[in-house]
Formats: structure tokens, sequence, C-alpha cells
């Protein structure tokens, strides 16, 4: 799935000049959480978001801190702080030079991005023009929209016992299973050396379609004292 298949196109936008109060309106009125700053021309400035208002003198949350570590900061540091909690116009506040990505741009890449920047949101830009929003809200549709799709009638058992022994031998970290299906319900045997792998190996099953219930019989063997312990399920009805 590339941006362009999930992306929010009618973007509320706000301008550079106009007051972080309206900003604030902007936000709470179309329940989002940040919006992109764009000039007189429609090209992207910046974007201000609801962690830009946390540190804020009106609420009295503005940042503190002993003269001695003032010292170190320097001035110039303690200057950008104050204008972030006393500016008036959303220019004053704002990120400049956000970080954007195209329309073509994978999915996996906007999560990489969005991991590695801590970011929420990201602008999508065409010909230096905003066309969009992606956000992990709109990650979240995505997946709903994904799992959705993907529901396939499901088998007789022979034919799920087959799926699921073959997702297991495409896993390379996945130990030697044996599987049993009736009626939809998966039935896991085998022995694994971290316990790490029982919920992997649990996941592999349920996501094979027309398998309704997964039973855990995997038994964990401790490397160093060999000692075997057989899943919770069974150790609650032998």
């Amino acid at each position: 799935m590339r941006v362009s298949d999930v992306m929010t196109r009618n973007v509320v936008s706000i301008r550079p000049d106009d007051t972080i109060l309206k900003a604030v309106r902007l936000m709470l009125q179309n329940r989002i959480s940040g919006l992109p700053v764009v000039d007189a021309d429609g090209s992207l400035v910046g974007m201000i978001t609801e962690g830009d208002f946390l540190r804020r003198n009106e609420i009295d949350t503005e940042r503190r801190r002993p003269k001695w570590i003032e010292f170190v900061l320097g001035p110039g540091r303690i200057a950008g702080e104050y204008a972030l909690a006393s500016g008036r116009k959303v220019e004053e506040v704002m990120t400049a030079e956000p970080i954007t990505v195209g329309e073509d741009v994978s999915l996996a890449a906007v999560v990489e991005l969005m991991e590695r920047n801590s970011i929420k949101r990201l602008p999508v830009l065409r010909d230096g023009k905003i066309v969009g929003i992606i956000s992990r809200a709109n990650l979240m549709r995505a997946l709903v929209s994904s799992a959705q799709e993907s529901k396939a009638p499901a088998g007789d058992d022979t034919s799920i016992r087959d799926q699921i022994l073959t997702a297991f031998a495409a896993k390379p970290w996945a130990p030697r299973i044996d599987v049993t299906v009736k009626g939809g319900v998966a039935d896991l045997w085998g022995t694994i050396t971290d316990e790490r792998m029982r919920k992997a190996c649990v996941v592999v099953a349920e996501n094979v379609p027309g398998v309704r219930q997964v039973h855990d019989h995997i038994v964990w063997v401790e490397p160093m004292s060999g000692m075997a312990f057989p899943s919770s399920e069974d150790e609650a009805h032998p």
C-alpha cells in the first residue's frame, strides 16, 4: 500500500500569521492533533501540533530551570524556549521545514520515518503543495481495512492444517511444530527453547484463514537445565 491509498485528502491548514488561539480552536473543532502551516501561495512552511502547546505560560507549564542549568544551556536555548512558551503567532511556535513524503511512498517507509523521528503525522506533498496528511490514525484504518479484505473462505480441516504447516515452514525462527485441526480448532504440539516463541507460534496459526481457535500444547525446554515445562493451558487442564 502507498501513501495515496490511505492519506487524508481534505486537509485543514492554517497560515503562519494566524494566532495560536485560532490554531487551537481549529484542532478542537476538527478533532485533529496537528495542522500544516501554508503560506499565501499554498506552499508548506511548517507544522504545528498539540505538543507545541504543552509548555505555555498561560497554563503555567513553561519550563523552569535552576540558574546554573540556564547558564550551561546558554542564552540561545533559553530564548528559544521562551518564544515557544509565549509566542502569539503560529510562525513563532511551529516546527519549520517539517519532514514530508510523496504520494507514492510505501507505508513501510512512512512508519520508519515516524519511528525514527518520533512524529505522529507527515504532510504529503505534490510539486511542493500539500495534498494530504498521513497519520497514525490513517495507518490504523488501513490495518482494519486490510484485515477485512484478507478474510478468505475457510477450507476443510485438512486444508487448514496444510496451510498452518506451510506458514510455519516459511518462518526461519519457527521450531518443528506438529498440528492437528478439528472443526477449525488447531492444536499445536512441539518443543521450544525460548519462551518468546510460544506467542509467535500461536499467532502463526491464528492468521491462517478458517482457524477459529488455537490450543497451545507446546513444551518449553529450559536450555541450561534441560527441564521441560508444559504450556499454561496444559498445566491448568492436565
